[in-house]
């Protein structure tokens, strides 16, 4: 079977600027490129008090962050990958877009598919994981058109 997407999108925060839903599939279809299952992808965009308490409850850290990835059930006996969810706090991402001297695009597309890549089961807690994933990052956002977003 041909890779097939579904994203399911709750905008419990619309501002700052927040994606599509069809931008947020593009984005984490590139991170899925090779997948050969139908997946299913929740994103659910917050405000900072939802981030904050979500981080404080899983994370033990007690502050907003950009994006959480919750692991999914997998596959089901439907054949279908639930994926998991990644909530995204809009005014993280837009702050730290500015911060960067990144369009908002540009770091949403970067923490969408950060994300993903965290359902896949990558990580940054080592130096050799980190390397990893930030190589395999660089080339799916280079592939989407934007450049590296660590530099």
């Amino acid at each position: 079977m041909a890779h097939l997407l579904k994203v399911d999108v709750t905008y419990a925060a619309r501002r700052p600027w927040v994606p599509r839903r069809a931008q947020f599939k593009a984005w984490a279809g590139a991170a899925l490129t090779g997948a050969r299952r139908a997946s299913l992808l929740s994103v659910c965009v917050v405000g900072a008090a939802r981030s904050r308490r979500l981080n404080a409850e899983y994370r033990h850290k007690d502050r907003p962050t950009n994006v959480l990835s919750f692991t999914g059930a997998g596959f089901g006996p439907d054949g279908l990958n639930y994926l998991g969810e990644l909530v995204i706090c809009a005014p993280v991402v837009a702050r730290e877009a500015v911060i960067q001297g990144k369009s908002a695009e540009s770091h949403w597309a970067h923490m969408t598919v950060h994300g993903v890549l965290h359902l896949l089961g990558f990580d940054h807690e080592r130096d050799a994981e980190a390397r990893r994933m930030t190589a395999r990052e660089i080339q799916i956002l280079d592939r989407l058109g934007f450049s590296d977003p660590y530099v």
